[in-house]
């Protein structure tokens, strides 16, 4: 038989993803419309009486709209709500907010199954909390829920004139099929997301909030609690510090044991102060922060800043305190910075808000920071106010149990004061989320990060080669690659970065011309440029004989420009001119070196005038400068309107360039879709993998695996899966020879490794050949239960072996690899990773950045593979991923990659499950 005969590569039509919440879906933090939060969970049995309450203190009208009637619900309605705790049937979520100190049930929302792709859903909401968004939140809560346990439509029963449920409905974004019904409408609800819908929720979601951090960045008044009249305690620092920055609210210290503070009156408690307070410092120890919490709630504050250490960062008590911290305020529907943070502040002239204990105030500017750590925050502010880094907010985020830095990617996105964002990262609290915020904030604003802590202390125990290749390090590059960050390999070169991207234009292209006056210090550049994927070309005839005129005969006119080392300022600004008017590079370096007459003031006077001359032609390349002279660190050149960064190294401008470059070519990138493809039976695929859990986690048996791709549109290699050798005999001559028999075992991990495979078997006798020995080697080596069977295929012959895997980390979760398979992809490691789920450039960029790539494009006579197939069958894998949490592991190695159009197919393929 043709083994090689395959249907062409689909044409997928684009699908659209509910992005993550902040937390799981169906429980965590809920931030309203206005700002506020509440918690989520599952309801329980014993939520029983507050449920019934919550259905009690519903208006008339309000009762009438959701049951048709003026009067609560029954009973057994009640039971039937809290006994809803299965997202594959029946499934109740409650919003809960504190009210004189317990917990109340503000909203409910339900669905209750039809069929297995149909139920019923049903929200209500408490009057008081109506116009807050929380109907829509808990619709797409529910819904998201719903479709990744196989349902794919809600139906409801609403009144004409329920007018809260149509907005609900209207805003949702989701297909809507209406039936009017003597004075009722009957709603079928499309779950899946659609573009109206994703662009709603994060829409949404965006609004809400940047409003929930307003009153950290802007308060109208800030209360700052353990004021001290002892100058070395933190609450003093922080009272001070507010007042050394002229804050321009009112403060009010807060001290039970004072009257007054510096000339301010002192309050004993935060609820007798009568004015507004948006903002409240708390600086008490751990022990006493939840009474402070609930003075803060009584008072009507919105924005906390927790400076205690003593929480999650101590162990398992501190975790537990945290977790109560937690709870308490998303209760009062506050929101909260820390614990063990620095805390805050604002340059703007018009709030000028030091809410923190650092010792400098940072000049303005348009760059926003955030630090995971206290220490390095205040290293950040140290070198801001040094190098003349004008920044438009700082936070140090601590913990991060509540303000996380995608919140603040979300609040600056929209921050018309900022422009450039620094982030420091110790942990990432759910990349999944961060993925797709910073994916869409990178469009406009350039994200740094410095990422620490990807050393992995000590290995685990590989099941896949697929896993043994992932690192935490390796999910780490794979999300910066697909969200555009541009990484900082240290807190030095994020500070060049931030004095690049503050205040020059990113490059258009790669092409970097470099004027100097000293060799040495020009080379050393230019191996950097090439090292940085930056190309310093030699420049045109035209162009060498302009500066040739212009210039000595000692001067040297190629690319690094060498204008000698008695170059004067004169030249420096005529070069600049020329070279960047030329149009015949994207950014140019200037280097000096003070070896002759000429002075540095001197010389960056005339690189400010070349540029200044450049500006005026209307180019807008941008222009970096290397002063190596002792009394000059990183600053800027102050320009009439721009400023341009000075580096002390020659090496140093060429690495901030070539990032940028690598930005700015990340950004001009078609953005890529999320591919649909028709005939998958994701429903199919997990009643197998369910099916196989049953009997506890473990990799599927060798017919699963093929059964669970096969319903994805992954295309396999026809196999037979044989019990006895008589079985393999007759299954070889059923697909015709040659044939290739493997071992079919869920313990063996590496066949190949265990003896446990034999190609290109021509005949029967050879079969039973291979199949005696295949049986006495996994005798050898491992016990005789390891082997379930034998797995009979036909040959495939040509192509290239590639190999695609998925493997599940712990916090990013599943990852998706490819690379270039057989028995030498440990070895050779040309394995990229990518967080699922995959764009359509995700799955492109990933075999055009492997190493061989070459290989699969046609090199000497080795013919091309199938590109499109690989990526499709990447996209495929990536969907299997997202649907089916299940699945911790899959490695298919190899797959055969044949010509153009000819597509691919899976030799080999594991899979392995485990309990969510």
């Amino acid at each position: 038989m043709d083994t090689r005969t395959f249907c062409p590569v689909s044409t997928a039509q684009p699908r659209f993803i509910t992005p993550p919440s902040q937390d799981a879906m169906e429980r965590g933090r809920l931030i309203l419309r206005d700002g506020t939060s509440a918690q989520i969970r599952p309801v329980c049995l014993a939520d029983r009486a507050a449920v019934a309450y919550f259905f009690r203190g519903l208006s008339i009208e309000s009762l009438r709209r959701r049951f048709f009637s003026p009067t609560p619900p029954a009973p057994e309605l009640i039971e039937r709500l809290v006994s809803a705790d299965n997202a594959d049937g029946d499934l109740s979520l409650i919003v809960l907010r504190q009210s004189n100190g317990m917990p109340q049930v503000i909203a409910v929302g339900s669905y209750f199954s039809r069929d297995s792709s149909t139920a019923e859903v049903a929200v209500a909401v408490a009057d008081a909390y109506l116009g807050k968004g929380l109907g829509t939140l808990l619709l797409e809560r529910l819904a998201a829920i719903a479709a990744t346990h196989g349902f794919s439509t809600f139906t409801t029963t609403m009144a004409i004139d329920d007018a809260p449920m149509h907005e609900v409905l209207r805003l949702s974004g989701f297909t809507l099929k209406e039936q009017p019904e003597k004075g009722e409408i009957e709603i079928e609800i499309d779950i899946a997301a659609t573009a109206a819908s994703v662009a709603g929720l994060e829409t949404r979601d965006r609004a809400a909030t940047v409003a929930s951090l307003a009153p950290f960045f802007k308060p109208r008044g800030v209360a700052v609690i353990g004021a001290s009249r002892q100058l070395a305690t933190v609450g003093r620092c922080i009272f001070d510090g507010l007042l050394a920055a002229s804050f321009t609210g009112p403060v009010y210290p807060i001290n039970s044991q004072a009257t007054e503070l510096a000339g301010r009156k002192c309050y004993s408690n935060v609820r007798d102060v009568p004015d507004p307070v948006d903002l409240a410092i708390i600086a008490v120890p751990a022990a006493a922060v939840l009474g402070v919490v609930d003075d803060c709630a009584a008072r009507g504050i919105r924005a906390l800043v927790v400076l205690a250490a003593g929480f999650a960062e101590t162990g398992r008590a501190g975790s537990e305190l945290q977790k109560v911290l937690v709870e308490r305020v998303r209760g009062h529907g506050m929101r909260r910075v820390g614990p063990n943070c620095l805390g805050l502040l604002n340059t703007d002239p018009a709030v000028r808000l030091n809410a923190s204990f650092a010792p400098v105030f940072p000049p303005p500017g348009r760059i926003a920071m955030s630090s995971q750590s206290g220490a390095v925050g205040v290293a950040a502010l140290h070198a801001a106010k040094r190098f003349g880094l004008g920044l438009s907010t700082f936070i140090s985020v601590g913990n991060k149990a509540d303000v996380s830095g995608n919140d603040l990617l979300q609040y600056w996105e929209d921050d018309p004061a900022t422009d450039v964002i620094l982030l420091y990262l110790e942990s990432f609290g759910n990349p999944r989320r961060f993925s797709r915020i910073a994916r869409r904030v990178g469009r406009t604003k350039p994200v740094v990060v410095l990422q620490s802590g990807l050393t992995r202390a000590g290995g685990r125990a590989a099941g896949s080669h697929t896993a043994a290749l992932a690192t935490n390090a390796a999910a780490v590059e794979a999300l910066f690659r697909q969200t555009g960050i541009i990484r900082a390999a240290s807190l030095e070169e994020m500070f060049d970065l931030a004095l690049f991207l503050g205040d020059q234009p990113l490059p258009a292209g790669r092409r970097v011309g470099i004027v100097t006056n000293s060799g040495g210090p020009a080379i050393l550049c230019t191996d950097a440029c090439e090292a940085a994927d930056l190309t310093v070309l030699e420049l045109s005839i035209d162009l060498r004989e302009k500066l040739t005129s212009l210039f000595p005969a000692g001067a040297s006119i190629g690319n690094p420009i060498d204008l000698g080392a008695g170059a004067e300022p004169e030249a420096y600004r005529r070069c600049l001119e020329a070279v960047l008017v030329s149009g015949e590079v994207d950014a140019l370096i200037a280097i000096f070196t003070p070896v002759g007459l000429a002075e540095t003031k001197d010389v960056t006077r005339g690189i400010a005038e070349g540029l200044a001359a450049a500006r005026r032609a209307g180019l807008t390349a941008p222009v970096l400068t290397c002063l190596i002279d002792p009394r000059i660190e990183r600053s800027h050149l102050e320009l009439t309107n721009e400023r341009v960064p000075c580096f002390p190294f020659p090496e140093v401008p060429a690495r901030v360039l070539g990032k940028a470059a690598a930005y700015r070519a990340w950004q001009n990138r078609p953005q890529g879709t999320f591919p649909d493809f028709e005939g998958l039976d994701i429903r199919a695929a997990r009643k197998i993998c369910r099916s196989a859990l049953a009997e506890g986690a473990g990799w599927l048996s060798a017919r699963d695996a093929q059964a669970v791709l096969t319903a994805m549109g992954l295309r396999v290699v026809p196999s037979v899966v044989a019990r006895t050798m008589d079985e393999a005999v007759a299954a070889a001559g059923q697909l015709g020879f040659p044939v290739a028999v493997k071992l079919a075992s869920r313990k063996v991990i590496h066949k190949t490794e265990a003896g446990g495979v034999r190609l290109n078997l021509t005949d029967a006798d050879q079969v039973r050949t291979a199949c005696r020995e295949i049986l006495g080697a996994v005798m050898t080596h491992s016990e005789a239960g390891a082997m379930e069977g034998l797995i009979v295929q036909p040959m495939l012959f040509g192509g290239i072996e590639v190999m695609a895997g998925i493997t599940h980390d712990p916090l990013f979760g599943p990852l998706v690899a490819c690379g270039f398979g057989g028995i030498f992809v440990e070895i050779l490691a040309d394995v990229q990773f990518r967080v699922a789920p995959l764009t359509d450039r995700d799955a492109s960029e990933m075999l055009r950045d492997l190493r061989g790539f070459r290989l699969l494009e046609g090199y000497r006579n080795h013919p091309p593979a199938d590109i499109a197939a690989i990526e499709e069958a990447l996209l495929r894998l990536s969907r299997l991923a997202e649907e089916l949490p299940e699945i911790d592991e899959i490695d298919l190695n190899p797959i055969f990659a044949f010509s153009p159009g000819a597509g691919c197919q899976i030799a080999d393929a594991r899979i392995h499950v485990r309990r969510l």
